[in-house]
């Protein structure tokens, strides 16, 4: 493995490079010290996209925390976002197409995913409640309302971690879903 580090050339606007600028200029540091980070950290943020065996339910918490940065950046949309995360996957580790809708709409169109996802929990826990697995579902808000979007963005990871990422153990605890 080549450890050596390589020049990459990239192209900024000119307001990114007076911000990156200044932030060294308050660090102490470089300017590509600063970039260096902001590529480490994306990485990180990223890493299950890395492995190409991490696929289905696994990617799930890479789209959920990712926010919008993610969509609006790369302009990925429900279909492309299916094919990320769902292509190659096991039939029982694959994102059901209305969640798969659901987190591409969150990082676009904050107020329909609202309603999409209060819609779809309301549905997911009365067929939950009928089996006693669930509990209520949360309010997504309402519009207008101060915090919306942390509303909207914590009611969606809870719905998708409920959903994908805890299991239940027979009515015991929630643990992690292991890596694919």
């Amino acid at each position: 493995m080549d450890s050596r580090k390589q020049a990459v050339s990239i192209r900024m606007s000119a307001a990114d490079i007076r911000s990156v600028k200044r932030l060294a200029e308050r660090l102490g540091v470089r300017d590509s010290d600063v970039i260096r980070f902001a590529v480490k950290v994306m990485l990180g943020r990223l890493a299950p996209l890395h492995d190409l065996g991490v696929r289905g339910k696994s990617l799930v918490p890479v789209f959920v925390e990712s926010g919008t940065d993610i969509f609006r950046h790369f302009e990925l949309d429900a279909l492309r976002l299916d094919s990320i995360i769902n292509q190659g996957a096991d039939p029982d580790a694959r994102v059901d197409s209305d969640d798969i809708q659901l987190i591409a709409m969150s990082g676009i169109q904050q107020s329909y995913a609202k309603l999409r996802l209060s819609s779809i929990s309301h549905n997911y826990g009365q067929s939950h409640a009928r089996n006693g697995n669930g509990a209520a579902p949360d309010k997504a808000g309402r519009a207008g309302k101060p915090g919306e979007e942390d509303e909207l963005g914590n009611s969606l990871r809870k719905y998708l971690y409920e959903k994908y990422v805890y299991r239940n153990n027979n009515g015991g605890s929630r643990s992690p879903v292991e890596l694919e």
